[in-house]
């Protein structure tokens, strides 16, 4: 198990993130904190693998201990989520080496992400007792994801994020390929809306499409994700 602190000066914000935590395997969380004291201490009895550390709290704010986190625990892995916006709080938590920056309010979809990559990252280290440079690659491919990242902040009109990875997880499913009138189905949508997500995923590559011939009537075109 993967042990998480919380560190948030608000408890029903703590609550909310400690409910997110319990969708995804293999986290616990082994105790939540108000303030930059209370982390510290907790720290200090608890073993910890990673700290999810706000920045406003009623003491000190959360950049602070980041010097003292890597001095006194180098093996907790820090996530800030946070309100703070300033330039100069964000720089300095990156020089730190934070895992990842996250600003309030959190949807549980870019929760979810974020710790489901940081377990990837685990895993492949601790599955290679040494590293080669492909190894290396897959681990900063996790960390930084440029180009998922891209690809969820620029969507064509007509395109909806959640529904496209929807219509790409059902696509795992099938071994043989979809028809546009299947997926509808499937979506609880028309074909013509489920025609324009599947042209979608062929256009970026992620996807292919072949047409096959039945005994009868037209030929039809059948998807399978890549």
């Amino acid at each position: 198990m993967i042990q998480v602190a919380i560190a948030e000066d608000d408890f029903r914000v703590a609550s909310i993130h400690e409910r997110f935590i319990l969708k995804i395997d293999r986290f616990k969380v082994v105790g939540k904190t108000l303030n930059a004291e209370e982390t510290l201490q907790l720290l200090q009895d608890e073993k910890v693998d990673l700290l999810l550390l706000d920045i406003y709290m009623q003491d000190r704010l959360g950049t602070d201990l980041l010097h003292i986190i890597r001095r006194e625990f180098p093996l907790v892995d820090v996530i800030m989520i946070t309100a703070a916006t300033e330039k100069e709080l964000v720089e300095t938590s990156l020089r730190y080496g934070v895992i990842d920056y996250i600003i309030k309010p959190v949807s549980l979809e870019r929760f979810t992400e974020t710790l489901e990559n940081y377990k990837k990252r685990r895993e492949l280290l601790t599955d290679h007792a040494e590293v080669n440079q492909q190894t290396i690659d897959k681990i900063m491919a996790i960390s930084y994801s440029k180009d998922k990242m891209a690809k969820s902040q620029v969507m064509p009109k007509g395109i909806d994020p959640l529904t496209l990875q929807k219509v790409i997880d059902l696509m795992k499913t099938i071994d043989n390929g979809i028809s546009a009138e299947e997926m509808g189905v499937k979506m609880g949508a028309s074909r013509t809306t489920a025609r324009r997500y599947l042209e979608y995923i062929v256009s970026k590559g992620d996807g292919a499409a072949n047409l096959e011939y039945g005994i009868v009537g037209r030929p039809e075109r059948k998807y399978r994700i890549l």
